[in-house]
């Protein structure tokens, strides 16, 4: 045997070998991105509106690129339905006449407010979890009031009907959405109906992502369980810390020490972070230009820790603040015009890569010019098992390199740079030894 015992760098997937020969044969890393790219965009859409799917999806499979669409399941036929869970409607309808609304009975009173079956209702709900999430709690105590006074009165009937948000035309079925993630797509949870968690009570936050959670592995399967997106972009302390007991990752937040989050509503500049990752999300509003979207991507291909996640809602005059087909087709156009240094994938997938990358260690041996790499992580295996690229720098002599792992055999082109000779390739996580040998 010509290496000695090598050390791996735990959570960095890096690699560190000692040979008699020379040090650098066998060196090997898992690249930041996946087929060492330089960054990573993830476009994601949420409210599941129809025109995403007519319009912004067959852009997209056009150009060969994936997406990631955050529905309201409660909209599809067969699904779990939009409710409130709780006291008697009427109960707690009545004593709204004789108690004013505070901390003892906002979130029961915030949670159903949005189920007594009015457009308006539901507005009164939106408005009173914006004010809440600003710190605004006592004019959203008034307004949780006001609200109620209406119903009272008549001016807003109680017809206990499920009112969703901005989402008046679905049709998609789960069939239709089954069809979509075999393609390659995200299906994945906006919640069952898209309140403001934030102003729910405890039992209803849960139905609404535990149901949405059901649906969607009952009619698609795990890996659509796998992220969600609660409604507003909601960052609630008390909603994440629920949230994240259902789901293994949320797009409002990941908390990873690896990994600076700037979210839409951030001042802050994805340069500015010293983090090894930097999760960058935009939403491309109507007033944003075109102009301004491609600088995001250039942004992206001038670092190295860059990933861009796009936050897409309406499309051609329908959802909030939609873009065009016209739009459309330019942006994603560019996007793809270069992926050679892009990463574009579902969120989920970037996700994977990035939780595996820092979990995996990586151990080697060189013999008779045989490099043998064994992977090692604590990862649920049936979870994470996206690819990753592995770099591995191997003898001056080699002009091709044969790669093995399992029954999978590549021939692999030698690259260089500064240090020496190199191979780039994807290995299963769970797929067993790797060898390289000289082709």
């Amino acid at each position: 045997m010509k290496i000695t015992p090598s050390l791996a760098l735990a959570g960095l997937g890096l690699l560190f070998s000692c040979t008699e020969k020379d040090p650098l044969i066998g060196q090997t890393e898992i690249t930041k991105w996946q087929d060492n790219k330089k960054g990573a965009i993830s476009v994601t859409y949420d409210d599941g509106i129809i025109n995403q799917f007519t319009i912004a999806k067959p852009i997209m499979d056009s150009l060969g690129l994936p997406a990631t669409f955050y529905i309201l399941t409660g909209k599809v036929e067969g699904s779990g339905k939009g409710k409130f869970i709780g006291r008697n409607p009427k109960e707690i309808i009545d004593e709204t006449a004789k108690i004013q609304t505070d901390s003892s009975n906002f979130f029961e009173r915030a949670s159903l407010i949005a189920f007594t079956g009015t457009t308006e209702a539901e507005d009164y709900h939106a408005r009173i979890g914006s004010l809440f999430e600003q710190g605004k709690v006592q004019e959203a105590y008034a307004l949780t009031d006001e609200g109620y006074e209406k119903i009272r009165s008549g001016k807003m009937k109680n017809t206990n009907d499920v009112v969703f948000h901005d989402n008046k035309e679905d049709t998609t079925s789960w069939e239709e959405y089954k069809s979509y993630a075999a393609q390659g797509h995200e299906i994945a949870s906006h919640t069952v109906t898209h309140p403001w968690l934030a102003v729910l009570d405890e039992v209803n936050i849960r139905y609404e992502l535990e149901q949405s959670k059901a649906d969607l592995l009952k009619f698609i399967g795990p890996e659509s369980t796998f992220s969600a997106e609660g409604p507003y972009g909601t960052e609630n302390e008390r909603v994440m810390e629920i949230a994240h007991q259902i789901y293994p990752s949320l797009r409002n937040r990941m908390p990873e020490e690896w990994l600076e989050e700037i979210n839409r509503g951030s001042k802050m500049t994805p340069g500015e972070s010293t983090k090894e990752y930097v999760q960058w999300q935009r939403g491309p509003l109507t007033r944003i230009g075109i102009d301004q979207m491609k600088a995001w991507v250039d942004t992206v291909m001038s670092h190295d820790n860059h990933w861009l996640v796009l936050v897409f809602h309406g499309v051609e005059n329908l959802g909030w603040e939609p873009k065009t087909r016209v739009e459309l087709v330019e942006y994603f156009s560019y996007m793809k015009a270069n992926e050679k240094d892009l990463w574009i994938a579902t969120f989920r997938e970037v996700t994977k890569y990035l939780r595996e990358r820092k979990a995996t260690q990586i151990q080697s041996t060189v013999e008779n010019d045989e490099i043998t790499l064994t992977l090692n992580s604590q990862l649920d295996p049936q979870v994470y098992a996206v690819p990753l690229t592995l770099k591995t720098y191997v003898p001056k002599d080699w002009n091709t390199a044969q790669f093995t792992q399992g029954s999978l055999q590549l021939s692999i082109q030698i690259q260089s740079d500064e240090k020496g000779n190199f191979v780039t390739y994807n290995v299963a996580p769970n797929g067993g030894p790797v060898q390289l040998k000289k082709g």
